[in-house]
C-alpha cells in the first residue's frame, strides 16, 4: 500500500538534496582553507571548479525535482532561496581561489589564518543547521546557530577594517595594497554568503515554529 507521502511525491530527496549542497560548500571552504595556508600545497584550481560544478549540478537536479514534485516538505520559495544561497558560497570560493592562485606569490607575508578559521566555523555552523531541517530541529537550537553566524559575521567585519588601516598605513606597495584588499573583501563576501544561508535556514524553521 501507498502512503500519501508517496502517493504525493513529498519524500526526503530536498533534504538530501540541500544537505549534500550545504556539505559541498563545506567543502569547497575547507579547499580555500588548504590553500591558504599552505600555498605550493595546490598546484590547480581543478577540485575548486569541479567542485562548484557539482554543487551546480545539485542546485539545477533540485529545481527539477521541484517541477516534479506535486508536494513538498517545505514552501517550494524556500527551497530555492536556500538552493541558491548555498551555491553562492563554493562561487564566491572559486572565485577567491583565482585570483589567490594568481597573485599568491606576492600574498606570502599576507595573514589570512584568522579569516580563513571564521569562514570554516561559518561553513560548518550553515552545514550543520540545513542537517537539521529534516528533524525539524528546535526554534532555540537553530537560533543560537544563526546568532552564532552573525557574531561571526561581525568578527569578520572587525577583521576587514584591521586589514583596510593596515593596508592603507602606507607601509605596503600600492600593487599590494589594491590585490590583498580585493582578497580580503572576497573572504569577508564569503562569510556574508554564509550568513544570508542560515539567515534562509532560521526564516523556514520560524514558519514552521
Amino acid at each position: 500500500m501507498y502512503s500519501l507521502r508517496s502517493l504525493f511525491g513529498y519524500d526526503d530527496k530536498f533534504f538530501d538534496l540541500l544537505d549534500a549542497s550545504a556539505t559541498q560548500a563545506q567543502n569547497s571552504v575547507q579547499l580555500l582553507a588548504a590553500l591558504v595556508k599552505d600555498p605550493d600545497s595546490i598546484t590547480s584550481l581543478d577540485d575548486f571548479v569541479q567542485g562548484r560544478r557539482k554543487d551546480k549540478r545539485i542546485t539545477e537536479q533540485i529545481t527539477e525535482e521541484l517541477c516534479k514534485t506535486f508536494v513538498t516538505p517545505l514552501e517550494r520559495e524556500d527551497i530555492e532561496a536556500l538552493s541558491t544561497a548555498l551555491y553562492k558560497i563554493p562561487k564566491n570560493v572559486v572565485k577567491f581561489g583565482e585570483k589567490y592562485m594568481l597573485c599568491r606569490s606576492q600574498m606570502r607575508d599576507m595573514d589570512f589564518q584568522e579569516q580563513v578559521r571564521i569562514l570554516e566555523e561559518s561553513a560548518k555552523t550553515v552545514a550543520e543547521m540545513v542537517r537539521k531541517l529534516r528533524s525539524r530541529s528546535h526554534l532555540d537550537t537553530m537560533k543560537e546557530h544563526n546568532d552564532r553566524l552573525h557574531v561571526l559575521e561581525g568578527q569578520a567585519d572587525k577583521l576587514m577594517l584591521q586589514s583596510v588601516r593596515d593596508l592603507y598605513s602606507g607601509q605596503h606597495e600600492p600593487l599590494k595594497v589594491i590585490i590583498a584588499l580585493d582578497l580580503c573583501e572576497t573572504l569577508e563576501r564569503i562569510v556574508d554568503r554564509c550568513r544570508d544561508a542560515g539567515n534562509v535556514v532560521f526564516q523556514i524553521v520560524l514558519k514552521s515554529s
